[in-house]
């Protein structure tokens, strides 16, 4: 049985990849952070009594399945909100915390060139929108395969599905990054 410090060194590394990565899903700051908040919880409460090996996997497919029910809920939300659009009022001054800023909070940025650094917030801004746009799926095992860094295996355990759909999933989602980021004469 692990230890509440152990839980609490496991919950403190993944805390801000997992931040990141629901971000890029649901490109809302607040809606990210209690998603995460919430899988943290839900781990904590079910599966504390797990050995410490097992929770990286529990934790990813546990905040899968948050982010595939907030997609759930926001697409029929969206229906019926469509319907009543003209009467309600919009606010879409929403601010959302890009990549980008996360990263500059982790480095300190002395003596980089401001040019240089201005080059790299536009690359990434395109990158982020270029993610931004794919299909759910080949979003979710874009960045389960490149930014979590899980094997295929893994990838088709916490999405539910064959190793065969994420390999589809992740070649399709390269290729459509590579395009779009070829289109903006980004080649990497």
């Amino acid at each position: 049985m692990a230890t509440q410090e152990e839980l609490d060194r496991f919950l403190a590394q993944v805390e801000r990849r997992a931040y990141k990565r629901v971000l890029y899903s649901v490109q809302d700051h607040h809606t990210a952070l209690d998603i995460v908040q919430n899988a943290m919880l839900k781990l904590c409460e079910r599966y504390r009594d797990k050995p410490a090996e097992e929770w990286p996997m529990l934790f990813q497919r546990i905040l899968h399945n948050a982010l595939l029910d907030h997609h759930r809920r926001a697409r029929v939300r969206n229906f019926w909100v469509s319907l009543v659009a003209p009467l309600r009022d919009r606010d879409d001054d929403a601010a959302t915390e890009s990549l980008e800023e996360l990263a500059s909070a982790d480095a300190s940025g002395h003596g980089q060139d401001p040019l240089d650094a201005a080059d790299g917030r536009q690359v990434m801004a395109v990158i982020e929108a270029a993610i931004a746009e794919l299909p759910l799926r080949q979003r979710q095992a874009f960045l389960l395969r490149y930014w979590e860094e899980m094997d295929v295996a893994e990838v088709a355990l916490v999405m539910g599905c064959s190793a065969g759909s994420v390999k589809t999933h992740s070649h399709r989602a390269i290729d459509a990054l590579a395009r779009k980021l070829k289109a903006k004469g980004i080649a990497l």
